[in-house]
């Protein structure tokens, strides 16, 4: 069975960057179940998978604007130092959990002083080229539960 609408396709996949650094990988753990055409991976990795069957394996580059998007230089922000808790040593790098228009959002500092500390409210591989190897595990022909709740059920999914 190809992957298509209405399939569940489950796959192994390496993510570097582009100086070869992983990123992530599902190597040593359980293949990565999704229901093909929701939007649950990135829009240039969905496309590629496109077709695909069991045991094919392939490389593939994700541009920015088809993976985490372009760095968009509005979601960066100072925020005074006095919004932090006190006595906390806060360095560029780190991460905090603050309140989006669309709930929680991840935000990475990227400047600190006396006065306020810059964040950074992109996506951590925003603006980044995703360097892919793939290996499709498995497509099955999605439940009608699967389609109707927009994702997978069972070992890998979600369960009900």
């Amino acid at each position: 069975m190809q992957i298509a609408e209405r399939t569940v396709a489950s796959f192994h996949y390496t993510l570097t960057s582009p100086d070869g650094q992983v990123i992530d990988s599902s190597r040593g753990r359980d293949p990565l179940p999704y229901l093909h055409g929701v939007g649950h991976i990135v829009p240039g990795l969905e496309k590629a998978m496109v077709g695909r069957v069991a045991g094919d394996t392939f490389q593939i580059v994700v541009p920015a604007s088809e993976g985490y998007g372009e760095h968009n230089p509005e979601m960066m922000q100072a925020v005074p130092r006095a919004a932090f808790p006190a006595g906390i040593d806060i360095e560029p790098g780190m991460q905090f959990e603050a309140q989006g228009p669309m709930g929680p959002i991840t935000v990475v500092v990227k400047a600190v002083d006396a006065e306020a500390v810059t964040i950074d409210a992109n996506h951590p591989l925003a603006g980044m080229p995703l360097h892919f190897d793939i290996e499709v595990v498995e497509v099955r022909e999605a439940s009608v539960e699967e389609v109707l709740h927009g994702h997978v059920h069972g070992p890998g999914g979600h369960p009900h």
